[in-house]
Protein backbone atom coordinates (compact mmCIF):
# COMPACT_ATOMS: atom_id res chain seq x y z
CA UNK A 1 0.00 0.00 0.00
CA UNK A 2 1.06 3.62 -0.71
CA UNK A 3 1.93 5.35 2.05
CA UNK A 4 1.41 9.30 3.04
CA UNK A 5 2.29 11.56 5.95
CA UNK A 6 1.28 14.53 7.02
CA UNK A 7 1.45 16.99 9.53
CA UNK A 8 -0.29 19.99 11.40
CA UNK A 9 1.11 22.37 13.65
CA UNK A 10 -0.55 22.94 17.25
CA UNK A 11 -1.19 26.67 16.77
CA UNK A 12 -4.48 27.03 18.19
CA UNK A 13 -7.66 27.80 17.41
CA UNK A 14 -8.68 25.03 14.60
CA UNK A 15 -10.62 27.26 11.82
CA UNK A 16 -12.47 25.46 8.65
CA UNK A 17 -9.54 26.36 5.94
CA UNK A 18 -7.68 23.76 8.07
CA UNK A 19 -10.60 21.18 8.00
CA UNK A 20 -11.47 21.81 3.92
CA UNK A 21 -7.48 22.04 3.42
CA UNK A 22 -6.32 19.15 5.37
CA UNK A 23 -8.40 17.79 7.68
CA UNK A 24 -11.21 16.26 5.73
CA UNK A 25 -8.80 15.15 3.11
CA UNK A 26 -6.77 13.33 5.93
CA UNK A 27 -10.14 11.52 6.86
CA UNK A 28 -11.13 10.25 3.62
CA UNK A 29 -7.27 8.99 2.59
CA UNK A 30 -6.24 7.18 5.57
CA UNK A 31 -8.72 5.08 4.36
CA UNK A 32 -6.72 4.19 1.25
CA UNK A 33 -3.22 4.79 1.81
CA UNK A 34 -0.83 3.68 5.02
CA UNK A 35 -1.46 6.83 6.49
CA UNK A 36 0.38 8.52 9.49
CA UNK A 37 -0.94 12.02 10.85
CA UNK A 38 1.43 13.98 13.03
CA UNK A 39 1.10 17.24 15.55
CA UNK A 40 4.30 18.66 14.36
CA UNK A 41 5.36 20.56 17.68
CA UNK A 42 9.22 20.36 16.71
CA UNK A 43 7.97 22.89 14.35
CA UNK A 44 5.63 24.83 16.70
CA UNK A 45 8.56 26.16 18.61
CA UNK A 46 11.05 27.68 15.48
CA UNK A 47 9.03 30.85 17.01
CA UNK A 48 8.59 31.96 20.08
CA UNK A 49 5.81 30.14 22.21
CA UNK A 50 4.33 29.68 25.44
CA UNK A 51 5.31 26.11 26.76
CA UNK A 52 2.09 25.42 28.65
CA UNK A 53 0.17 26.74 25.83
CA UNK A 54 1.88 24.70 23.43
CA UNK A 55 0.77 21.56 25.50
CA UNK A 56 -2.61 22.63 25.41
CA UNK A 57 -2.47 22.98 21.81
CA UNK A 58 -1.12 19.71 21.10
CA UNK A 59 -4.30 18.39 23.06
CA UNK A 60 -6.71 20.39 21.15
CA UNK A 61 -5.41 19.90 17.66
CA UNK A 62 -5.35 15.81 18.64
CA UNK A 63 -8.78 16.86 19.81
CA UNK A 64 -9.90 17.99 16.51
CA UNK A 65 -8.53 15.87 14.03
CA UNK A 66 -10.05 12.82 16.56
CA UNK A 67 -13.19 14.26 16.50
CA UNK A 68 -13.09 14.98 12.88
CA UNK A 69 -12.64 11.18 11.77
CA UNK A 70 -9.23 10.45 12.20
CA UNK A 71 -9.20 7.08 13.58
CA UNK A 72 -5.96 5.91 15.14
CA UNK A 73 -6.92 2.21 15.07
CA UNK A 74 -6.67 2.29 11.16
CA UNK A 75 -3.89 4.83 11.11
CA UNK A 76 -0.80 6.47 13.08
CA UNK A 77 -1.53 9.56 14.96
CA UNK A 78 1.18 10.89 17.66
CA UNK A 79 2.78 13.86 18.69
CA UNK A 80 6.30 14.90 17.00
CA UNK A 81 8.23 15.13 19.72
CA UNK A 82 7.69 11.80 20.44
CA UNK A 83 9.77 10.26 18.23
CA UNK A 84 13.13 11.30 18.34
CA UNK A 85 13.91 10.15 15.12
CA UNK A 86 12.32 12.97 13.33
CA UNK A 87 15.29 15.40 15.21
CA UNK A 88 18.37 13.07 14.55
CA UNK A 89 17.37 12.59 10.48
CA UNK A 90 16.73 16.24 10.55
CA UNK A 91 20.89 16.41 11.51
CA UNK A 92 21.64 13.79 8.37
CA UNK A 93 19.72 16.24 6.39
CA UNK A 94 20.84 19.11 7.26
CA UNK A 95 24.12 17.99 5.99
CA UNK A 96 22.89 16.86 2.75
CA UNK A 97 20.60 20.26 1.99
CA UNK A 98 22.90 23.27 0.37
CA UNK A 99 22.66 27.01 2.04
CA UNK A 100 21.00 27.65 -1.79
CA UNK A 101 18.02 25.67 -1.59
CA UNK A 102 16.71 27.01 1.62
CA UNK A 103 17.54 30.62 0.47
CA UNK A 104 14.85 30.28 -1.73
CA UNK A 105 12.47 29.25 0.47
CA UNK A 106 9.70 32.16 0.36
CA UNK A 107 7.86 31.01 3.38
CA UNK A 108 11.11 32.12 5.68
CA UNK A 109 11.40 34.92 4.17
CA UNK A 110 7.25 35.97 4.73
CA UNK A 111 8.15 34.08 8.61
CA UNK A 112 11.05 36.29 9.60
CA UNK A 113 10.23 39.56 8.10
CA UNK A 114 12.33 42.20 7.82
CA UNK A 115 14.49 41.17 10.45
CA UNK A 116 16.05 38.01 8.76
CA UNK A 117 19.31 38.33 11.46
CA UNK A 118 17.14 37.59 14.50
CA UNK A 119 15.20 34.42 12.81
CA UNK A 120 16.15 31.52 14.68
CA UNK A 121 18.20 28.94 13.19
CA UNK A 122 15.38 26.60 13.53
CA UNK A 123 12.87 28.54 11.19
CA UNK A 124 15.74 28.23 8.88
CA UNK A 125 16.34 24.86 8.78
CA UNK A 126 12.66 24.00 9.01
CA UNK A 127 12.29 22.80 5.80
CA UNK A 128 14.72 20.01 6.54
CA UNK A 129 13.06 19.03 9.36
CA UNK A 130 10.01 18.70 7.12
CA UNK A 131 11.45 16.24 4.63
CA UNK A 132 13.11 14.37 7.57
CA UNK A 133 9.14 14.24 8.92
CA UNK A 134 8.47 12.77 5.31
CA UNK A 135 11.06 10.86 4.45
CA UNK A 136 11.52 9.30 7.88
CA UNK A 137 8.64 6.84 7.32
CA UNK A 138 9.23 6.69 3.59
CA UNK A 139 6.07 7.73 2.34
CA UNK A 140 5.50 7.94 -1.20
CA UNK A 141 2.75 10.67 -1.27
CA UNK A 142 1.88 14.03 1.17
CA UNK A 143 -1.72 15.78 0.84
CA UNK A 144 -0.34 19.17 0.92
CA UNK A 145 -1.42 23.11 0.34
CA UNK A 146 -0.33 25.23 -2.26
CA UNK A 147 1.80 26.88 -0.07
CA UNK A 148 3.54 23.78 0.97
CA UNK A 149 4.71 22.42 -2.69
CA UNK A 150 7.93 24.62 -2.60
CA UNK A 151 9.13 22.51 0.53
CA UNK A 152 7.82 19.04 -0.78
CA UNK A 153 10.10 19.92 -3.77
CA UNK A 154 13.25 20.43 -1.45
CA UNK A 155 11.83 17.14 -0.07
CA UNK A 156 12.36 15.41 -3.37
CA UNK A 157 15.71 17.27 -3.99
CA UNK A 158 17.42 16.29 -0.79
CA UNK A 159 16.13 11.98 -1.07
CA UNK A 160 17.39 12.55 -4.65
CA UNK A 161 20.68 13.89 -3.34
CA UNK A 162 21.43 11.25 -0.20
CA UNK A 163 20.52 8.32 -2.83
CA UNK A 164 22.82 9.81 -5.18
CA UNK A 165 25.84 11.01 -2.88
CA UNK A 166 25.65 7.65 -1.01
CA UNK A 167 24.48 5.02 -4.08
CA UNK A 168 21.47 3.94 -2.46
CA UNK A 169 18.04 3.20 -3.39
CA UNK A 170 17.05 4.23 0.69
CA UNK A 171 14.27 7.14 -0.15
CA UNK A 172 11.24 7.39 -2.37
CA UNK A 173 11.00 10.75 -4.41
CA UNK A 174 7.87 11.30 -2.51
CA UNK A 175 4.78 12.77 -5.11
CA UNK A 176 2.59 16.01 -3.73
CA UNK A 177 -1.53 14.92 -3.87
CA UNK A 178 -3.75 18.28 -3.91
CA UNK A 179 -7.26 17.63 -3.42
CA UNK A 180 -10.39 18.90 -4.02
CA UNK A 181 -12.22 22.22 -4.50
CA UNK A 182 -11.74 24.60 -1.44
CA UNK A 183 -8.08 23.19 -0.86
CA UNK A 184 -7.17 27.12 -0.20
CA UNK A 185 -9.70 28.62 2.14
CA UNK A 186 -9.85 32.39 2.44
CA UNK A 187 -10.55 34.93 4.66
CA UNK A 188 -14.56 35.73 5.14
CA UNK A 189 -13.60 39.45 5.90
CA UNK A 190 -10.84 39.46 3.00
CA UNK A 191 -11.16 37.33 -0.22
CA UNK A 192 -7.47 38.38 -0.96
CA UNK A 193 -5.87 36.64 2.05
CA UNK A 194 -5.76 32.89 3.26
CA UNK A 195 -8.11 32.33 6.28
CA UNK A 196 -5.53 32.08 9.15
CA UNK A 197 -6.02 31.73 13.27
CA UNK A 198 -3.93 34.77 13.66
CA UNK A 199 -6.50 37.15 12.05
CA UNK A 200 -7.60 39.75 14.15
CA UNK A 201 -11.13 39.67 13.72
CA UNK A 202 -12.53 36.44 14.78
CA UNK A 203 -15.34 36.75 11.80
CA UNK A 204 -12.74 36.07 9.53
CA UNK A 205 -13.12 32.51 10.45
CA UNK A 206 -14.83 29.76 11.12
CA UNK A 207 -13.33 28.02 14.40
CA UNK A 208 -14.01 24.36 14.76
CA UNK A 209 -15.36 25.06 17.97
CA UNK A 210 -17.93 27.70 16.89
CA UNK A 211 -21.57 27.16 17.89
CA UNK A 212 -24.21 26.60 15.62
CA UNK A 213 -25.65 29.74 16.12
CA UNK A 214 -21.79 31.61 15.92
CA UNK A 215 -20.95 30.03 12.71
CA UNK A 216 -24.32 31.04 10.92
CA UNK A 217 -23.35 34.70 12.29
CA UNK A 218 -20.09 34.35 10.71
CA UNK A 219 -21.33 33.08 7.30
CA UNK A 220 -24.07 35.92 7.21
CA UNK A 221 -22.04 38.57 8.09
CA UNK A 222 -18.99 37.67 5.36
CA UNK A 223 -17.76 40.00 3.10
CA UNK A 224 -19.58 40.15 -0.32
CA UNK A 225 -20.41 42.33 -3.48
CA UNK A 226 -23.37 44.00 -4.45
CA UNK A 227 -23.76 41.80 -7.52
CA UNK A 228 -25.35 38.50 -7.65
CA UNK A 229 -24.21 35.36 -8.07
CA UNK A 230 -22.09 34.45 -11.26
CA UNK A 231 -24.02 32.57 -14.16
CA UNK A 232 -20.54 30.60 -14.84
CA UNK A 233 -17.17 29.76 -12.96
CA UNK A 234 -15.60 32.41 -15.82
CA UNK A 235 -17.25 35.66 -14.66
CA UNK A 236 -15.58 34.71 -11.01
CA UNK A 237 -12.34 36.47 -12.13
CA UNK A 238 -11.75 39.60 -9.84
CA UNK A 239 -14.88 38.46 -7.38
CA UNK A 240 -12.79 36.93 -4.40
CA UNK A 241 -15.60 36.88 -2.00
CA UNK A 242 -17.76 34.90 -3.84
CA UNK A 243 -15.34 32.93 -5.28
CA UNK A 244 -14.24 31.74 -1.91
CA UNK A 245 -17.72 31.33 -0.56
CA UNK A 246 -18.75 29.20 -3.35
CA UNK A 247 -15.46 27.47 -3.16
CA UNK A 248 -16.45 26.39 0.49
CA UNK A 249 -20.19 25.26 -0.32
CA UNK A 250 -18.38 23.21 -3.13
CA UNK A 251 -15.96 21.49 -0.30
CA UNK A 252 -18.89 21.07 2.27
CA UNK A 253 -21.51 19.59 0.07
CA UNK A 254 -18.64 17.63 -2.08
CA UNK A 255 -20.21 19.15 -5.06
CA UNK A 256 -17.55 20.81 -7.78
CA UNK A 257 -17.14 24.75 -8.24
CA UNK A 258 -18.64 24.32 -11.62
CA UNK A 259 -21.85 22.86 -10.22
CA UNK A 260 -22.31 24.96 -7.24
CA UNK A 261 -22.08 28.01 -9.43
CA UNK A 262 -25.19 26.40 -11.35
CA UNK A 263 -26.91 26.15 -8.29
CA UNK A 264 -27.11 29.62 -7.24
CA UNK A 265 -26.57 31.53 -10.61
CA UNK A 266 -28.28 34.59 -10.49
CA UNK A 267 -29.45 34.51 -6.77
CA UNK A 268 -28.72 37.38 -4.54
CA UNK A 269 -25.99 36.72 -1.47
CA UNK A 270 -28.86 36.39 1.01
CA UNK A 271 -30.37 33.48 -0.32
CA UNK A 272 -27.10 31.54 -0.91
CA UNK A 273 -25.90 32.26 2.44
CA UNK A 274 -28.82 31.27 4.55
CA UNK A 275 -28.02 27.69 2.20
CA UNK A 276 -24.12 27.59 2.55
CA UNK A 277 -24.86 28.77 7.24
CA UNK A 278 -27.23 25.79 7.40
CA UNK A 279 -24.71 23.62 5.42
CA UNK A 280 -22.37 24.36 7.45
CA UNK A 281 -23.93 24.14 10.99
CA UNK A 282 -24.79 20.26 9.95
CA UNK A 283 -21.48 19.27 8.71
CA UNK A 284 -19.45 21.30 11.67
CA UNK A 285 -21.95 21.32 14.63
CA UNK A 286 -21.14 17.52 15.15
CA UNK A 287 -17.17 17.94 15.32
CA UNK A 288 -17.35 20.71 17.72
CA UNK A 289 -19.54 18.69 19.94
CA UNK A 290 -17.36 15.63 19.55
CA UNK A 291 -13.82 17.97 19.65
CA UNK A 292 -15.37 19.67 23.60
CA UNK A 293 -15.80 15.71 24.76
CA UNK A 294 -12.25 14.84 23.82
CA UNK A 295 -11.18 18.29 25.73
CA UNK A 296 -12.24 17.44 28.39
CA UNK A 297 -10.62 14.06 28.66
CA UNK A 298 -7.21 15.03 28.43
CA UNK A 299 -5.65 11.63 29.56
CA UNK A 300 -7.47 9.71 26.83
CA UNK A 301 -6.04 12.09 23.96
CA UNK A 302 -2.50 11.93 25.60
CA UNK A 303 -3.28 8.03 25.74
CA UNK A 304 -3.90 8.18 22.14
CA UNK A 305 -0.75 10.25 20.96
CA UNK A 306 1.35 8.29 23.50
CA UNK A 307 -0.18 5.20 21.55
CA UNK A 308 0.44 6.26 17.98
CA UNK A 309 4.40 7.64 19.13
CA UNK A 310 5.29 3.52 19.98
CA UNK A 311 3.24 2.79 16.39
CA UNK A 312 5.46 5.95 14.53
CA UNK A 313 8.86 4.66 16.49
CA UNK A 314 8.41 1.09 15.19
CA UNK A 315 8.02 1.99 11.61
CA UNK A 316 11.15 5.03 11.94
CA UNK A 317 13.37 2.94 14.18
CA UNK A 318 14.30 0.61 11.44
CA UNK A 319 14.31 3.27 8.45
CA UNK A 320 16.86 5.43 10.66
CA UNK A 321 18.79 2.71 11.24
CA UNK A 322 19.39 1.82 7.66
CA UNK A 323 20.31 5.83 7.19
CA UNK A 324 23.29 5.91 9.90
CA UNK A 325 24.47 2.44 8.20
CA UNK A 326 24.34 3.72 4.62
CA UNK A 327 26.56 7.22 5.92
CA UNK A 328 29.08 5.20 8.42
CA UNK A 329 27.88 5.82 11.45
CA UNK A 330 29.21 3.27 14.12
CA UNK A 331 26.13 1.81 16.25
CA UNK A 332 26.10 -1.27 18.18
Amino acid sequence: MKRIFSGIQPTGNLHLGNYLGAIRNWVRLQREYDSIFCVVDLHAITLPHEPKELANQTRELAAGLLASGIDPKICVLFNQSQVPEHAQLAWIFNCVARLGWLNRMTQFKDKAGKDRENASVGLYAYPNLMAADILLYKATHVPVGEDQKQHLELCRDIAQKFNNDFGASCFPITEPLILGPATRVMSLRDGAKKMSKSDISDYSRINLTDTPDRISEKIKKAKTDPHPLPETVDTLAGRPEADNLLGIYAALADLTLEQTVAKFAGKPFSVFKSELADLAVAQLAPIAERMRHYMNDPAEVDRVLHQGAEKARSIAGPILKEVYDIVGFLRP
